[in-house]
């Protein structure tokens, strides 16, 4: 057990952590740093921290600095953070790109304190009123370039995770960022694009209200996500996600074309293949 652990952002995946950790003893106190007072007002009204300091007294404090933040701030207050650190410290982050981060510090004396992870898992809400009990269980969490990091402080990162039900996975930075590219940031591009596709086309509020059964919901849910979070993603992983999209651009103008030429005999070609992912996701 953690006797302090501290969350940088009190939000969605920190505050889901922070709930996790309690639930299963593995950590006496937990202090949040947050840049807006509500954000740390919210989580103390809700649990989910015990304290809150600034981030340098957080961070001397701790033994644990887990930091859940849109990627595009993470890289200067990991840089902050790591020059407070000492060498019995563990780091470790939640973000959903790896390679900008782990550039960034790949030379810094203090490298081997951080251990690179992404928990998969995530909803469209956002804040500490969107914090989840159990959200972990059943997830996977890659952990990225394990042998930059100590042994002890990939082992703790590993023990925690497996704890709170999670099974784990390694890979580089580039190969995680490009396989997130493909299963996790093009669907968030794919329902912004939905959701402003029927914007723009169904002017009826009521009807899309109204109409809007359970498939949309669900292909659409994504495009309630915030925006301030998910730029920084598509920014820092531009060049995968670009080369998915491309890849996911062939296959709609395949449909439109078999509309077009009204070919139903390959549209269900198409289809049936598409049916083959239910060999993966059961």
């Amino acid at each position: 057990m953690f006797d302090s652990v501290t969350i940088i952002g009190v939000g969605l995946i920190s505050g889901s952590f922070s709930l996790a950790l309690k639930e299963n003893g593995l950590a006496k106190n937990i202090i949040g740093v947050s840049r807006t007072q509500a954000s740390i007002d919210k989580a103390l009204e809700l649990g989910l921290i015990d304290e809150a300091l600034p981030l340098e007294e957080a961070v001397k404090k701790s033994d644990l600095i887990y930091v859940a933040i849109p990627v595009d701030a993470t890289v200067p207050m990991m840089r902050k953070i790591m020059d407070l650190i000492n060498d019995k410290q563990i780091v470790a982050d939640a973000g959903s790109t790896k390679n900008v981060l782990c550039k960034n510090l790949e030379n810094h004396p203090m490298r081997k304190r951080f251990v690179a992870t992404h928990p998969m898992w995530g909803t469209e809400y956002s804040g500490p009123e969107a914090a989840v009990h159990g959200a972990f269980a059943g997830r996977i969490c890659v952990i990225c370039e394990k042998e930059k990091s100590d042994e002890d402080a990939v082992n703790t990162m590993e023990s925690i995770y497996k704890k709170l039900g999670m099974n784990i996975a390694y890979m580089n930075a580039d190969s995680h960022d490009m396989h997130a590219a493909y299963v996790s940031h093009i669907s968030h591009i794919t329902s912004f694009a939905l959701a402003n596709t029927v914007l723009e086309k169904e002017k009826e509020e009521d009807a899309i209200f109204e109409l809007a059964g359970g498939g949309f919901e669900s292909t659409v849910r994504l495009a309630k996500s915030s925006p301030s979070m998910w730029l920084p993603v598509f920014k820092q992983n531009r060049e995968n996600i670009l080369d998915v999209l491309n890849e996911h651009i062939v296959q709609l103008r395949k449909f439109k074309s078999c509309l077009e030429k009204e070919n139903y005999e390959y549209l269900q070609e198409l289809m049936e293949h598409a049916n083959e992912i239910k060999r993966i996701l059961k």
